[in-house]
This record gives C-alpha cells, structure tokens and sequence, in this order.
C-alpha cells in the first residue's frame, strides 16, 4: 500500500509526448501595413474597422510620437477623419502635430482624408476661417461647408468608374457639411463626382462637382465613405499604402 505522504514526481512536460513544449511554434510576423487614424474627431472606429476589412492593420494617433519620426517608422500611412476643419486644426497645433504631420506628408507619407481631412489636405480652401492652417499637399481648392449645413446632409450614388463604381455596383456616399474641390491642378487625378448640384465647367465630364481626388501618395474624399459598410475607398488607399511601403 502506497503511504499517502509518499511524493509523487509531476511528469516533467518537455517530453517527446509535448513536442510543442520543446519547440514552440514562432509567431508570423503581420504584414499588414500599419495605417494611422487621427484620433482627434471624427469616427475613429468607423474608419479602423473600414481599414482592417481592407486588409491593413490601423493604430490610434493621438500625439506627435505615435507618428514616428519618418514615413515607415511608426505608421506606413494614416487616415485624417472628419469633423470641423477649424477645430483639427486648432487641435493639431495645441497637441504639436500640426508640423510633424505636414512634415511626413511632405517626405512621402500616405495620406487619405475624408471631409475636414479633404479640407486639411487641401493647398488652397475657400472659405477658411481667419489664421486656420492645413497640412496641404494636394493641388486643389476646396471649398468648405459648400454643400449646406447639418441639416442639408444627403446621400447620392456617385460618378466613379475609377473606385469601381457601375450602374451593377453603385457607390453610395454620405454627405455631411461637406465640402467640394473648385478646381485642380494637372497633377490631380478626378476619382468621383456627384450626379446632382451639377454646374458648367466643374467636375468631370458629366459636370458633377468634385468629390474625390488622388494626387501621388495623397488620397481624399468630401463624403464619408467610413459609413454604409463600402469599403472601396479604403480599398484603394490600403493598395496606395502597400506599394509604397
């Protein structure tokens, strides 16, 4: 009879029996591009969530040293929100990124913003309050609140073969205070105009206004693409991201 203060040795775990004991699997690294999210306004989960769908691997960016000190470093590309042109530019001075930021886009930094962050990515803004700053980068006017207020917001289905948009596949955009884009330098590439609020000479060839360009590295839209669950926007900039990192 075994006594029952007799010790009993635990079986030792790095057996043949527990291979994965002696050699743990390793972990593969993620692939993905790392795409910022400003996170000073604006729907910060709408847009990460958009961005994880379409393939990338998003972050909060709520100061200067989430950004890193070059494209690559910290993020690989990042994503300005809506919200009030005003107040993010108000905030991205008092939290010292309004610099660095436009420093990265500068150097090459992928950029896509939607709304106030069309505005912000803007050289030249119609409309702008007095002493508001932008980030810049995209040659092109745009023109603020050029849709209405609040309570003129709408949604149309766009004019835009070139983010894979057919009368099969229409995509529909939201408008909320949004702004439009007067006019563009050579090297901006028109994505998407509107159908309604059509005006001789503005927009492409139907002429629709403005609603979504592309210049290098710089991706924006006047509408929310964020909303409504179509991810094609966020597509695009992913793919814009991956063949630059």
């Amino acid at each position: 009879m075994t006594s029952p203060n007799h010790f009993h040795p635990r079986a030792h775990t790095l057996d043949a029996r527990r291979p994965r004991a002696l050699f743990p699997a390793l972990v593969p690294p993620d692939s993905r591009p790392t795409i910022g999210v400003l996170a000073l306004q604006g729907d910060v989960r709408e847009h990460s969530l958009a961005l994880e769908a379409a393939g990338a691997r998003p972050v909060v960016v709520r100061r200067s040293a989430d950004l890193g000190e070059t494209p690559g470093d910290r993020i690989d590309g990042i994503v300005i929100p809506g919200g009030e042109s005003t107040t993010m530019s108000t905030l991205l001075g008092s939290f010292g990124m309004l610099n660095p930021l436009r420093e990265l886009i500068g150097t090459g930094l992928p950029a896509y913003g939607s709304c106030a962050g069309m505005i912000m990515l803007a050289d030249r803004v119609e409309g702008a309050e007095e002493g508001q700053t932008f980030l810049g980068g995209i040659d092109m006017t745009v023109r603020r609140n050029a849709f209405g207020r609040q309570v003129d917001s709408y949604e149309e289905d766009l004019v835009a073969p070139a983010l894979g948009a057919g009368q099969d596949r229409p995509l529909r955009a939201v408008f909320i205070r949004a702004p439009w884009v007067e006019d563009v330098g050579r090297g901006v590439e028109i994505l998407a105009t509107t159908r309604a609020g059509r005006a001789a000479g503005v927009g492409g060839a139907d002429g629709g206004r403005i609603v979504a360009v592309r210049q290098g590295a710089l991706l924006a839209t006047s509408f929310h693409p964020e909303v409504g669950g179509d991810h094609r926007v966020h597509d695009v900039f992913v793919s814009m991201v991956t063949r630059r990192a």
